[in-house]
């Protein structure tokens, strides 16, 4: 019986500190929760030695299928790509997701620029590392300004090229950068509002620990913004150049990269194909990929 009671009481105890634990850092167990999902419905995470530093990547989908790598935005990550990887991976392709360096389980060095120009590099690297001689290539928002420079520098390497909500044009923003790295509540709301076109409340807990990762890896959101800024990698000259196939995909009611900048795109890329996705914001290929899903695998079987 004295068995039993400890018993009851070491769960009870167990049970008050986990959801202690969830109240004060609620992120990392929404965290483990996505990556014990990950590994049971078998996506695959790795790492790898890119530049001397560790770079961390899933990788989804048939070892033998044709390869698809994407990169995500800034301050993304790899599991952005979770609701779409699937797709490719039923089609019978291997989908690659990399952190980029400074994001998700990558190494983030101090002294690394954070520049798309040399996040472009490293995942140049990342396909030498993987061994990777041609793969279509997609890439969201900054992740696309990152693809596009890669697929101009190195086009012999891209046989497609998708852009979601891609960045890359020489255009200011009309928002302020400093949502980006939001230091309070009501900054959050705003950046939730650019982001999504109805997006649903934050529970004051879960917005705290946003907060608090924000204050913590800020400085990296800051100094690849400040490099954007200066204009020194813009692709409007770039795009006419390319050759290969390109998919644009857009949230229609994108704020942060507005539907006219992929009618640009479109415009500059004469052999491109533009969808643009009804009542869907910024994170379209999140939260919209039962609409995208199938546009991506007819394209790429193309």
């Amino acid at each position: 019986m004295r068995r039993a009671w400890k018993a009851l009481w070491i769960a009870i105890a167990a049970a008050v500190i986990a959801g202690i634990g969830f109240l004060v850092r609620p992120v990392s167990y929404f965290d483990g929760w996505m990556y014990l999902e990950e590994e049971l419905s078998g996506v695959e995470s790795h790492w790898v030695r890119v530049d001397g530093h560790r770079m961390h990547y899933l990788a989804e989908g048939p070892a033998s299928g044709p390869a698809v790598v994407l990169v995500h935005g800034l301050g993304g990550r790899a599991e952005d790509w979770r609701n779409l990887a699937p797709y490719l991976a039923k089609a019978g392709f291997r989908v690659y997701m990399p952190d980029l360096i400074g994001f998700g389980r990558s190494d983030s060095p101090k002294y690394f620029p954070y520049s798309v120009h040399e996040e472009a590099a490293v995942a140049v690297d990342f396909l030498d590392a993987m061994g990777l001689k041609q793969v279509d290539l997609g890439g969201w928002s900054m992740g696309g300004w990152v693809a596009q420079l890669v697929a101009a520098e190195h086009p012999e390497r891209i046989s497609r090229l998708m852009l979601f909500d891609a960045a890359g044009l020489d255009v200011k923003p009309s928002w302020s950068i400093g949502l980006f790295t939001p230091t309070n509540a009501a900054q959050l709301d705003q950046l939730d509002a650019l982001l999504m076109p109805h997006p649903k409340p934050v529970p004051g807990f879960v917005a705290r620990d946003i907060l608090r990762l924000s204050r913590r890896n800020g400085w990296i959101v800051k100094r690849a913004l400040a490099t954007m800024l200066t204009e020194q990698d813009v692709t409007n000259q770039l795009l006419p150049e390319l050759k290969m196939p390109v998919l644009l995909v857009w949230g229609a009611e994108d704020h942060i990269v507005p539907l006219d900048q992929a009618a640009t795109m479109h415009k500059l890329i004469p052999q491109s194909q533009l969808h643009a996705i009804a009542g869907c914001g910024h994170l379209a290929p999140l939260e919209c990929t039962d609409q995208i899903g199938p546009k991506v695998v007819q394209f790429v079987r193309q």
